[in-house]
């Protein structure tokens, strides 16, 4: 049976010249060396290397099979650096979930920053944070970008870590060619007839700050539709048809919208990057710095 340690010894004699120093390069004894060496010409039926009295040389058949040889101890060498990125990086398939805006904006470079430095696939699933909280706890994501309410938080229980990537001082989203657009700051006072479209949940943070948000103003927000389709949101605003509550990083340039502040307080929104409790996988620490890395590098540039 062939071995890795045949193959080695038989490039470090042809490397060095002699069993002697192919044993002091291996740091194998040279009954060692020899042995291995007797073993592979035995296992092929052939002689690989000529003893001479100026040390040893490879023979025809031994000069062919070490050049197959050193191809082969290359991809082993390839195999076991990937094998040990992977050992290192804790994982072989690194699972995140993401909402929409902030995942398209930042995760495809930091996956290609993540895995020029570790061989493991990315799975994306994308909801909005109170499924992506319960896929955390659950186990079913390794880690997850969320957003919540800075000054109403929903999330940071104990079955949570929560890192915070960046605050968004949230916006409201007109259509660009509209009256709103011409008004550099809204006021909430003159929107009582506005519709809204917010999120298919009461518990997104986009919902409770327009609720606390007109209720300062002193009504009730009227209600175009609710989803949690980002392009559809854009539509519907491009169009006319209501207003939305947003920020820079969710606003799609594809569409005829534009972001205006309020008079009245409309808070931030928080990114946080979420995981269970405890010690992180090398690789989902390191996905943390990465995207906390982009963000800086976005807020430089």
């Amino acid at each position: 049976m062939l071995t890795i340690q045949q193959l080695r010894v038989l490039l470090a004699i042809r490397d060095h010249g002699s069993l002697s120093r192919a044993a002091a390069e291996l740091r194998y004894g040279v009954p060692t060396v020899a042995h291995h060496l007797d073993a592979l010409e035995g296992h092929l039926g052939a002689r690989l290397v000529e003893r001479t009295p100026r040390g040893t040389d490879l023979t025809p058949l031994g000069e062919l099979f070490a050049r197959e040889a050193q191809h082969i101890l290359r991809r082993v060498e390839q195999a076991e650096r990937m094998v040990a990125r992977q050992r290192e990086a804790g994982v072989a398939t690194l699972r995140v979930g993401t909402f929409a805006s902030f995942g398209a904006r930042f995760l495809p470079a930091a996956i290609d920053r993540l895995r020029a430095e570790y061989p493991i696939t990315v799975e994306i699933s994308e909801a909005e944070p109170t499924r992506l909280v319960h896929l955390v706890e659950d186990g079913e994501v390794d880690a997850a970008l969320i957003y919540d309410f800075a000054d109403d938080p929903l999330f940071g229980g104990g079955g949570l870590r929560l890192t915070r990537l960046l605050d968004e001082p949230f916006r409201v989203m007109v259509a660009a060619h509209g009256p709103l657009a011409a008004q550099e700051v809204l006021d909430l006072r003159d929107l009582r007839t506005v519709a809204w479209v917010s999120s298919r949940s009461d518990d997104e943070a986009s919902g409770r700050t327009i609720r606390r948000a007109c209720r300062s103003a002193g009504y009730e927000p009227r209600e175009l539709m609710r989803t949690d389709d980002l392009a559809m949101i854009h539509g519907l605003v491009a169009q006319g048809l209501g207003i939305a509550l947003a920020t820079e990083i969710a606003v799609d340039p594809r569409f005829d919208v534009s972001l205006r502040p309020a008079l009245q307080d409309l808070g931030f929104r928080r990114i946080l990057f979420a995981t269970r409790p405890g010690p992180l996988l090398p690789a989902v620490e390191r996905l943390r710095t990465i995207l906390q890395e982009l963000i800086s590098e976005a807020a430089a540039g």
